[in-house]
Order: structure tokens, then sequence, then C-alpha cells
């Protein structure tokens, strides 16, 4: 007899993926990272926290019989992204990894494009003027030193890094609408705005509202991901995969 689907999620596709499997009578186990304070659940089982890295991630599939892992966290989340190949490797199970496509700049961007949150802190230091910075909370820090520009920092969470002298935090959470994206460029005077490649529609207003108003946006391009055994772009895709492993003789024992 296996055991349930571990599906490392956080994001909005991993909480749809949660409810179609639960839907489904597939017992599943969403596993959170915790780094938000108060996330927003998935039905089904939920365990919030980390494994321990490669070696207690595989024992955990191990001791439940997980059947597969699935990886639908964020696009950013590099860390868990790579622990989760090498424990589905060891462990001996299928990986399926959920991808939403990146953000593509249309002839309206502008757009510069870089490695890393450190060199978008450059490019803000030689920008200077008024900031929307949405990297979240953890790579705050990395404008701590940052003088010539004032930010507004949009984030879930407080951050708890050091911050930029000039600067005002604005707690909020997504989806984000066209029309209050604009004000808010439009309000606090902005003139650059600052964020993640990270893909999906939840928060894609506030690229189309700079696009509208003419704002350069510092993108930072995602990291580099492992191979796994199914990438995929789609929760329906995911669900198709899932099918044909869960039916397979190699986890219904026949």
């Amino acid at each position: 007899m296996t055991g349930p689907v571990l599906l490392l999620g956080g994001t909005g596709e991993a909480r749809s993926l949660a409810a179609l499997l639960v839907d489904a009578g597939t017992p599943v186990v969403s596993s959170l990272a915790g780094r938000v304070t108060q996330p927003r659940l998935p039905v089904g089982q939920v365990r919030i926290g980390g494994f321990g890295g490669v070696d207690g991630l595989r024992d955990w599939i191990v001791e439940h019989r997980s059947p597969v892992l699935v990886d639908a966290t964020h696009p950013f989340a590099r860390t868990i992204s790579h622990n989760a190949a090498r424990a589905a490797t060891l462990a001996g199970v299928p990986l399926i990894a959920l991808r939403r496509p990146a953000w593509q700049p249309g002839p309206r961007d502008r757009w510069t494009v870089v490695d890393d949150v450190a060199a978008a802190a450059e490019v803000v230091a030689d920008r200077g003027g008024r900031v929307l910075l949405t990297t979240g909370r953890q790579d705050v820090g990395a404008f701590a030193a940052v003088h010539t520009a004032w930010f507004l920092i949009r984030v879930v969470d407080p951050p708890t890094a050091d911050l930029p002298p000039h600067h005002q935090i604005l707690r909020s959470r997504g989806p984000y609408d066209l029309d209050s994206e604009r004000t808010l460029l439009q309000d606090n005077r902005i003139d650059l705005v600052v964020t993640k490649n990270s893909g999906g529609e939840l928060t894609r207003a506030k690229l189309t509202a700079a696009a509208d108003l003419g704002l350069e946006v510092v993108m930072v391009r995602r990291p580099p991901t492992p191979a796994v055994d199914h990438e995929v772009t789609t929760v329906d895709e995911v669900m198709a995969v899932l099918r044909q492993i869960l039916t397979s003789p190699r986890t219904d024992g026949t």
C-alpha cells in the first residue's frame, strides 16, 4: 500500500492542485516552508516547516511510502527545489516540477534584467528616485546600503533584515488588479519598480501598470533549476502525469 503524494507548496498553483487531489480522493500532504506567519492553507493534510535538508526529505518520503514528489514551490525557492531533486533520486520516486512560465517583456516594457538581488540593488543605487520594491522580505537587506533612493517596500510579513535609510513598509498580499497597481504607482510617485520574475497572473498587474506609465522595471531573472523526471507548466498537466504514475504497476502493486 502506498502513502500520500507529497506536495511541496506555498503557491496558488499548489493550493489548486491540493484541492483537485482531495476532490479526486487521492491522499496528499502539502508541505509549506513556514516562512509566512499566516499562510494561505490548502485543503487536505498540511505540514509546516523544513525537512532538515536532502536526507530529511528522503527519509520522510520513504517513511510515509510516498509514491511521487511534486515540487510546486515558488520559482525562487532554489534550495528546496534542488533538495527535492536529490531526495527523489535517493528515495527512488518520480519528481514532477510545476514551473509556471516566466514573464516576457512586451514592446512597451522597459526592463533592466539582472542576475540576482545584489545586482538589482546596484542598479537602484545608480538610478536613485522612488522605488517600489517587491522582491520579498528576505531580500530587503540587499538594499540596506542604498542611500540614493526612497523605497516603498511591499511585503506580506515585516522584514527582519536591515532596511534602507529612506523607506516605507506596505504590508499587503496579492492578487492585485491593474487599477489599484496604477494608483499605487501614481500616488507614491514611483520612478522604478524592482521585482523578481515570478511569472503567473497574481502579481503581473504591476508590470502592466509600469508599462502604462512608462516606468523602468528592474527584473531579477530566475535561478537555474535542477533536471527532473517531469517538468510541466500547469496544474492540469500535473494531474495528467500523476494519473499515469499512480495507476502504473510500480505504484499499485499489480
